[in-house]
């Protein structure tokens, strides 16, 4: 069922990216989707790492907002980048921070990364497993505590409710 109900969304997905939802196009999104699920299996559907249906529209509220609050922080990166290569802000103290993983699982913290990546200005550097810790590279790295309470409530506000 979760196989079927990915399949159809991301067929749909891939109608909207190309706006058109001839047969064709709709084979194709649906042989492409298939592909990737299948390819993704133990990813995606392994036990504790699938979502459950019946918190599904709660979860796709929660994705909305995560993706916004990813938004805003890829806005404010960029800002911060900008002003920093125009000289308008000097560069302080460029860094590596250690990040506690906290609660997140490996989805968790490949979502976080990720968003990481996203945001100009922060970029996933390594990952120790062992001792579950996140190491970021910031480019203003002169407040660490500012920074690892800010990924913490990143995560406890807006991604743990979609990607734990």
């Amino acid at each position: 069922m979760r196989f079927l109900v990915s399949l159809v969304l991301l067929t749909l997905l891939w109608a909207l990216a190309l706006t058109s939802f001839d047969p064709v196009d709709l084979l194709i999104g649906a042989l492409l989707s298939a592909g990737l699920l299948f390819f993704l299996r133990r990813f995606l559907f392994s036990e504790g790492l699938s979502l459950p249906l019946r918190g599904l529209p709660r979860r796709l509220l929660g994705l909305v907002l995560y993706a916004v609050a990813v938004l805003l922080d890829v806005i404010r990166g960029t800002w911060e980048v900008t002003l920093v290569s125009l000289r308008l802000r000097p560069l302080r103290r460029p860094g590596i921070v250690a990040v506690p993983m906290g609660e997140r699982s490996e989805t968790g913290v490949a979502v976080t990364a990720l968003a990481m990546t996203l945001s100009p200005g922060s970029v996933p550097v390594n990952i120790d497993w062992d001792r579950r810790i996140l190491f970021f590279h910031f480019l203003d790295a002169s407040d660490p505590d500012s920074l690892r309470q800010q990924q913490e409530r990143m995560y406890d506000r807006w991604q743990r409710h979609v990607f734990p």
